[in-house]
């Protein structure tokens, strides 16, 4: 299993390119089942997460190529409404694929689906809304059974504003009969990304990047050549690199409107960001200050960016206060960085964090995909060398992440093991 070895103490300097964003691409990569053509997505990132969905695509009988990163889908051939299990254990983004198969065949078969370790994320929102549509579940021998006569649109109200069940229900309504409206849906640009890739299919929906969105079926879905938007998580992450090493980055191919929450933040600890349409510069600061952050579903504060942001607040000048309220096992990287020396205690879903003057190499492991990214940023501002375990997480959603690090003068370097 491979790790990073990360010597900390050099400023971060230079020009970096976003990558296409991993939350847009895999749902849209799930919604090529919708036509019968054959569909082009380009930017897509080289990530662990999307080699099993191409993986899972062409189990189910789709023609699956890639060229650097464009990725050609042609669905023409599906013959499988079964995603096996071995491919749902290894990424829980193979969930999205139910909508689309219910969409088109009226039938699905999964298990359980895998992916990080933080917190229960169960899909009963997802089966609420397919069931309000006209599909019947059945369960037996670990595996989930979906089947519809038809499916038909319907008016549905989510306890919370999933972004995996809004995003599945309005794939499966692109093709039920009548209007399907989602009630307190969920309002990340990765669904509005989604929405623009299938109205340009031929889909009728209005209202993505709303609480409200309205699906107006069609019978009939063709093929495109569409473009995902960067990543916004990855340009946070890069913004927060820029800021803990005191460095100065340049980000490009960004959407500066996506990490608004982000921009605001940084700014609060002291560190200066500019920006225009698709550029973002960042330049840090010798010690940053103290803030207090608290997760919030889209347009607030992303779940995705609390680990690297408790990384920098370990550091800062004062006292912080980190508040998870999206996934309740998402703090985990707080004992991985007290081993790095930081000043943190976790009282329920809430880190106090006191900052040091500066965190010291150790070993440590990535519990999870942003956990690995945040202690990625602990290594590059500690005192020595940091090793840093089970990264096959962190190849789940950073393209290239060391190499982008090293370009900007860092220095990590990958370590592979061969397990006999």
């Amino acid at each position: 299993m491979d790790s990073f070895i990360v010597q900390g103490g050099n400023r971060l300097i230079g020009e970096v390119e976003i990558s296409g964003a991993k939350n847009a691409v895999l749902p849209i990569l799930a919604g090529t089942v919708l036509s019968s053509g054959k569909n082009v997505i380009r930017e897509i990132p080289l990530l662990r997460d999307v080699k099993v969905m191409k993986e899972v695509l062409g189990t189910l009988g789709a023609d699956v190529s890639q060229e650097n990163d464009v990725i050609s889908v042609d669905s023409s051939l599906i013959d499988s409404c079964e995603i096996p299990e071995y491919l749902m254990r290894k990424m829980r983004a193979t969930i999205f694929l139910m909508g689309p198969l219910l969409a088109r065949f009226n039938e699905v078969r999964i298990s359980q689906p895998g992916g990080c370790s933080i917190g229960p994320r169960p899909i009963d929102l997802h089966i609420k809304g397919l069931k309000a549509l006209g599909v019947e579940f059945t369960e037996g021998h670990g595996y989930l059974e979906g089947k519809a006569d038809e499916l038909v649109g319907a008016d549905i109200h989510l306890d919370f504003p999933s972004v995996g069940a809004t995003e599945n229900i309005m794939m499966a309504a692109t093709k039920a009969k009548g209007t399907t409206i989602i009630r307190n849906a969920a309002k990340e640009p990765e669904i509005i990304d989604l929405q623009n890739f299938l109205n340009g299919m031929g889909a009728q929906i209005r209202g993505a990047g709303t609480d409200l969105i309205k699906i107006k079926g069609v019978q009939k879905l063709e093929s495109i050549d569409y473009t995902v938007i960067p990543d916004r998580i990855e340009t946070g992450t890069f913004m927060v690199a820029a800021a803990i090493t005191n460095g100065d980055i340049l980000l490009n191919n960004v959407i500066p409107e996506h990490v608004e929450p982000i921009i605001a933040k940084l700014i609060e600890a002291g560190v200066e960001v500019k920006h225009n349409q698709d550029q973002i510069k960042v330049t840090g600061v010798p010690k940053v200050k103290a803030v207090d952050v608290k997760t919030l579903p889209y347009p607030g504060f992303a779940t995705d960016m609390q680990p690297q942001f408790m990384t920098m607040l370990s550091v800062a000048e004062g006292t912080s206060v980190v508040t998870e309220t999206i996934f309740e096992n998402r703090l985990k990287h707080a004992d991985e960085l007290r081993r790095m020396g930081a000043d943190i205690r976790i009282e329920s879903r809430s880190a106090i964090i006191n900052g040091i003057e500066r965190l010291s190499g150790s070993v440590v492991e990535a519990s999870d995909l942003r956990a690995g990214a945040a202690l990625v940023l602990a290594g590059l501002l500690a005192k020595g060398e940091t090793r840093i375990d089970s990264i096959y997480h962190i190849d789940r959603g950073y393209e290239n992440l060391e190499s982008k690090i090293n370009n900007l003068g860092g220095q990590i370097t990958r370590l592979s093991t061969t397990s006999v």
